[in-house]
């Protein structure tokens, strides 16, 4: 599938709960979202144990680049940047993510990147699925 019915699915912030692993619901989806600035307002967690927070918008390219600022304080801040790169077959989509703020910073690296590793690649595949299924109709 092309770039633009992967990021089809980004662009309903609606839908983040749905292919995000970690995030319980999500409350609110600003007007004009993913433009940049615009916040998407989520829970995460599992009930009962939720945190209310928000992911905004740092930069935005259609159908090639979106990056996020997600917080769940008291846990902190992270960057993720998700990019779509078009293939012959379709496109690939990485996403890479990061601690910036808050106590997730404190945990060693190459124990972080291997927990954002592990959720990122159920992330994916999450993604994958609604974007196949909307493409399919």
């Amino acid at each position: 599938m092309p770039p633009s019915a992967v990021f089809d699915v980004l662009r309903d912030g609606w839908l983040y709960a749905v292919w995000v692993v970690g995030a319980g619901r999500i409350r609110d989806v600003e007007p004009g979202w993913p433009a940049v600035g615009t916040k998407i307002h989520h829970s995460v967690g599992s009930w009962p144990a939720l945190i209310d927070d928000t992911t905004s918008v740092l930069e935005m390219e259609p159908d090639r680049l979106l990056k996020l600022r997600g917080r769940a304080w008291p846990a902190g801040e992270a960057e993720i940047t998700i990019t779509l790169s078009p293939t012959a077959d379709g496109c690939r989509v990485a996403i890479t993510e990061d601690a910036v703020k808050g106590p997730g910073t404190l945990i060693p690296p190459a124990v972080r990147h291997a927990l954002l590793h592990w959720r990122n690649t159920e992330t994916l595949r999450r993604l994958d699925y609604v974007a196949t299924g909307r493409a399919r109709g």
